[in-house]
């Protein structure tokens, strides 16, 4: 027994040396790379000769920094912007005019670059969300209900009706397609859209669609909405796929209508996509087939994406911008959006009598600023806040953990 109690008190022992003499070795790491970093980052020609005699001493610890630093290097250009002057935007607004009109089956991938003229930020921007909250910063609550679809939402409206775009894929939640009058059927949308609710209870799944942001209760894995379908009683949930999250809902999603315009399409053009997130979308690149028979890719952003290189040709330039000059080329007039023929009035389901109080979102108005479901016209406003809730909030939980390990 005695010899059993000197071994295991002798293990322990060897255990927290062995800690210990990690522990060390870490904290001595560390003191070097601090060290040779000091170092480098004087100009070669004031370094002392102890100073350079530190770097011939630390080979490797150089080599590891100097590869850090030119990692750092290549992400901070990746997330610059870059901008076409104008005749070079203009020749390549030529070359993809050219290619649509020649395309046999065009199919638009759209992202938040689309929106960011409807004062809805994007994420990876210069002040995009996913920027603010990696750089440990507040962002602000928008008022989605006061956005309207912008000049490109109307060009890709107008493009499908002139045949020319045969189905629209977008990961955007803002519902700005289906209110510039986009054919649902001609519409995927992936991640979900905010002015939907929907029973799953039901069979099929019923759609509830409202004049305001369903979103403000819900987030990750919390999609319940706290109102009640009116055929079940059932509680009503949010259409939205947060990060993190498989969608698998028929509608608004539509991934059987992506995945077949993907894989009939011959040209694929990407608008304001960084394209981080559909790149992971087997489904949508066609890849499994050779190179020479994939459909051909245009993209217009302005920052670098993980698909330039597949390209046949990048535009640098701002959406509304490379719109209007290709609508100009392809000699088509744009329409200018009109709220009173915005199709979500006419989708909309009223609210219940007991449900007018269920929501403290803006809502869409319509041109003479009446609505079906205002709530009680008692209730004082809301003051701004940070962003709380909903797709637009808890549902970045990646930026959130990012921020908070900082």
């Amino acid at each position: 027994m005695e010899e059993e109690a000197d071994t295991a008190v002798s293990s322990r022992a060897e255990r927290k040396a062995l800690e210990k003499a990690k522990i060390l070795q870490r904290e001595s790491e560390r003191k070097i790379f601090r060290q040779v970093g000091r170092v480098l980052k004087k100009p070669e020609a004031e370094r002392s000769e102890e100073e350079a005699a530190v770097l011939l001493l630390h080979r490797e610890t150089v080599e590891e920094l100097s590869r850090r630093q030119v990692r750092r290097n290549v992400l901070k250009r990746k997330q610059e912007e870059v901008f076409d002057d104008a005749d070079e935007l203009k020749s390549k607004v030529r070359q993809l005019a050219v290619a649509i009109k020649q395309a046999k089956h065009l199919v638009v991938y759209t992202g938040a670059g689309i929106s960011t003229a409807a004062s809805i930020p994007d994420y990876r921007g210069p002040n995009g969300v996913w920027t603010q909250l990696q750089k440990g910063r507040t962002v602000s609550s928008s008022d989605l209900s006061k956005a309207e679809p912008t000049l490109t939402h109307m060009c890709i409206r107008t493009l499908h009706k002139e045949n020319l775009v045969k189905h629209v894929v977008s990961q955007n939640c803002d519902g700005l397609h289906l209110r510039s009058d986009l054919p649902r059927r001609a519409l995927s949308e992936l991640h979900g859209n905010m002015f939907i609710e929907v029973c799953t209870t039901c069979s099929p799944v019923r759609e509830y669609v409202r004049l305001f942001d369903v979103t403000e209760r819900t987030s990750l894995h919390r999609h319940g909405t706290g109102r009640r379908c009116s055929h079940c009683g059932a509680e009503l949930r949010d259409t939205i796929v947060h990060f993190g999250e498989r969608g698998t809902l028929e509608q608004p999603l539509n991934w059987k209508g992506a995945a077949e315009a993907a894989g009939m399409a011959d040209v694929i053009l990407c608008l304001g996509s960084s394209l981080k997130v559909l790149k992971k979308y087997a489904c949508l690149w066609s890849m499994n087939r050779p190179a020479s028979k994939r459909p051909k890719l245009y993209i217009v952003n302005l920052q670098w994406t993980p698909k330039d290189d597949l390209a046949v040709l990048k535009i640098h330039g701002k959406c509304d911008d490379v719109m209007s000059l290709l609508m100009e080329e392809l000699n088509i007039q744009i329409p200018v959006y009109d709220r009173a023929k915005d199709p979500i009035f006419s989708l909309a389901t009223p609210l219940q009598p007991e449900e007018l109080n269920s929501y403290t979102r803006e809502v869409i108005a319509t041109i003479n600023g009446q609505d079906d479901c205002s709530p009680d016209p008692g209730k004082q406003a809301e003051e701004p806040t940070a962003v709380q809730g909903g797709w637009f909030g808890r549902g970045y939980g990646k930026g959130r953990k990012k921020k908070k390990s900082t």
